[in-house]
């Protein structure tokens, strides 16, 4: 039966990242993005198989990061419930008639997974192209 907490241990969100062939992060970084992030983790037992990030400036911007099930745990609904929980959580934050974008790096062939749940693809007609950069310090 798969449980839902906010919470996950430096080493199953490395193994979840691996899981899914994602670089593993350093864990002083990983420690501090997990806790500037809120965190909604799908647990098998005690084991963590999916996770999802939310990043918020606790306005009207938010970003959801890292949404990962591990492939022995896909096709079982876990995306779609943590994407729910995130969408859940975001919604009871706002009072009628305010908004928020909510931002989000799809995986690539991932697209369509996430326009279930209205997000649109850039560029499109009104917005350019997301973008991203990982730098490393040498």
């Amino acid at each position: 039966m798969i449980t839902y907490r906010n919470s996950i241990s430096l080493e199953a969100y490395n193994e979840l990242r691996t899981s899914v062939g994602w670089t593993t992060i350093n864990p002083k970084r990983a420690e501090k993005g997990l806790q500037n992030s809120i965190c909604f983790v799908a647990y098998d037992a005690d084991t963590a198989v999916g996770l999802a990030r939310l990043i918020t400036d606790g306005g009207y911007v938010s970003a959801i990061y890292d949404v990962i099930v591990n492939p022995s745990h896909q096709k079982q609904g876990i995306g779609k419930a943590l994407m729910n929980k995130v969408l859940e959580y975001i919604m009871s934050d706002l009072e009628v008639d305010e908004n928020q974008m909510i931002c989000l790096f799809a995986a690539k062939g991932k697209e369509d997974f996430y326009k279930k749940f209205g997000f649109l693809e850039r560029p499109n007609e009104a917005v350019g192209a997301g973008m991203t950069q990982w730098v490393k310090k040498v």
